[in-house]
C-alpha cells in the first residue's frame, strides 16, 4: 500500500496517509486510458460541419443544353458537382462523435491514471486547501512553495475560495472528487489531493461498486 507524507500549505509535515492499493497501485492499462480520453475529446466536438450537396443548391430546373450536337459532354443539371456553384460530393454532414465505453472500462481508466501518477511520484497530499480571501496570489504562493508548474487540485465540493483563486491561474485546475476524470489527470503535470479530496475519491469507487480488474 503506497504511503505518502501529508503537508500543510507551508509544506510542513502533518503526518502520513495510506493510499488504497486497488485505486493507486493497480496495473496501468494504456488501452482503456486511450479509449476514455478519446471519448472525452469526442464529446467536445460540435459535429456541425456541413456542406451543400446537389439537392441543397439552387437552380438546375432544366437541362443546361441539349444532349447532342454541341460537342460538349452531356449534362443534366447545373447542380452537378462538376459545375461551379454545384453541390459538393461526399462533404461533411452534421453528426455526433459521441460514444460511451462501458462503466467498467471508464472506471479502469480512472484507476489506471491515478496509479500512473502514484507510480511516477506525481501525487502530493495536503491536510486541506483553505485560503482566506480566494485570491489568485494565495494559490500561486502555495504552488510555488511546492515547486509545481502545473497541477490538478482535488478537494471537497464547495471550496469557493479555491475555485475563485485558481480560475485565473494558467496550468492549474480545481475539481471535486465527483468531477475527477482521466483527461484532466493526464494533462496536468501533478496531482494534488487534500485529505477530504482523497476520501471523496475512495467513496466514489465504493459507491460505484468498487474497482474491478
Amino acid at each position: 500500500m503506497p504511503e505518502l507524507e501529508v503537508f500543510d500549505l507551508k509544506k510542513k509535515k502533518k503526518g502520513k496517509v495510506d493510499l488504497p492499493d486497488d485505486i493507486f497501485a493497480a496495473k496501468v492499462n494504456e488501452y482503456v486510458i486511450q479509449e476514455v480520453v478519446k471519448m472525452q475529446l469526442n464529446r467536445r466536438r460540435a459535429g456541425t460541419a456541413a456542406v451543400k450537396e446537389r439537392n441543397d443548391v439552387m437552380g438546375g430546373g432544366k437541362k443546361p443544353y441539349r444532349q447532342k450536337g454541341t460537342g460538349r459532354a452531356r449534362q443534366g443539371s447545373i447542380r452537378s458537382p462538376l459545375w461551379a456553384g454545384g453541390g459538393t460530393t461526399f462533404g461533411p454532414r452534421p453528426r455526433s462523435y459521441d460514444f460511451r465505453p462501458p462503466a467498467r472500462v471508464r472506471k479502469a481508466a480512472l484507476r489506471s491514471a491515478l496509479s500512473l501518477c502514484c507510480r511516477e511520484s506525481r501525487i502530493t497530499v495536503l491536510a486541506d486547501f483553505n485560503i482566506d480571501q480566494g485570491k489568485t496570489r494565495e494559490v500561486h504562493k502555495v504552488m510555488k512553495t511546492f515547486a509545481l508548474p502545473s497541477a490538478l487540485i482535488v478537494d471537497e465540493k464547495g471550496n469557493g475560495n479555491l475555485l475563485r483563486g485558481i480560475r485565473n491561474l494558467e496550468g492549474f485546475t480545481y475539481l471535486p472528487p465527483e468531477g475527477l476524470n482521466v483527461y484532466d489527470i493526464l494533462r496536468h503535470e501533478h496531482l494534488v489531493l487534500t485529505r477530504k479530496g482523497l476520501e471523496g475519491i475512495v467513496r466514489r469507487f465504493v459507491s460505484e461498486g468498487g474497482p474491478r480488474r
